[in-house]
C-alpha cells in the first residue's frame, strides 16, 4: 500500500478522504494548508500526495512552487484535486509538476482509489483514469 498525504483545508473532506484511504490500507497523513504540507514532507515520504488548490496560508499552487519535487522527492506523485474547473491555476499546477488534475465534485470515492491504484501502478495504463474520474488538463 501507499503513502497518501492529504492536503485539504476543508476538515470534513480530509477526514472523509482520510477514512477512505485508510479502509484501503493506506498510510496515510493529513495536512490543511501548504505550509502544514511541507513540514509533514520532512519526516513523512508520501507516494503520493491529494492537494487542493484553494486553501488559506499557502494555498496549492504556492505548494508547488515550494516543493522541490525533482531534487527531494522525484518518485512522489500529486494528485490535484480541487473543485476549480478550467482554471489558470489548474495549468500552473501541471506546470509546476502536478501529475493529474481531477474535479472532487465528480468523483465518486471509489473513483478516487480506482485513480490512486492506477497512479501507483503506471503500467496498467489510462483506461482505468477513464473509469475512475474525470480528469482535468494532462
Amino acid at each position: 500500500m501507499a503513502n497518501i498525504l492529504i492536503v485539504e483545508d476543508d476538515k470534513d473532506l480530509n477526514f472523509a478522504y482520510r477514512l477512505i484511504l485508510e479502509r484501503e490500507k493506506h498510510t496515510v497523513e493529513s495536512a490543511f494548508n501548504g505550509d502544514e504540507a511541507l513540514e509533514k514532507l520532512e519526516a513523512f515520504s508520501a507516494d503520493i500526495i491529494l492537494l487542493d488548490l484553494l486553501m488559506p496560508i499557502k494555498s496549492g499552487v504556492e505548494f508547488l512552487q515550494s516543493y522541490d519535487i525533482d531534487k527531494d522527492h522525484p518518485n512522489t506523485k500529486i494528485l490535484v484535486f480541487t473543485n476549480i474547473d478550467n482554471a489558470p491555476e489548474i495549468n500552473e499546477a501541471l506546470r509546476l509538476g502536478a501529475d493529474k488534475c481531477i474535479i472532487k465534485a465528480w468523483t465518486s470515492p471509489q473513483g478516487l482509489i480506482k485513480l490512486i491504484d492506477n497512479m501507483l501502478e503506471p503500467e496498467n495504463g489510462d483506461e482505468a483514469e477513464e473509469d475512475a474520474a474525470h480528469p482535468v488538463g494532462k
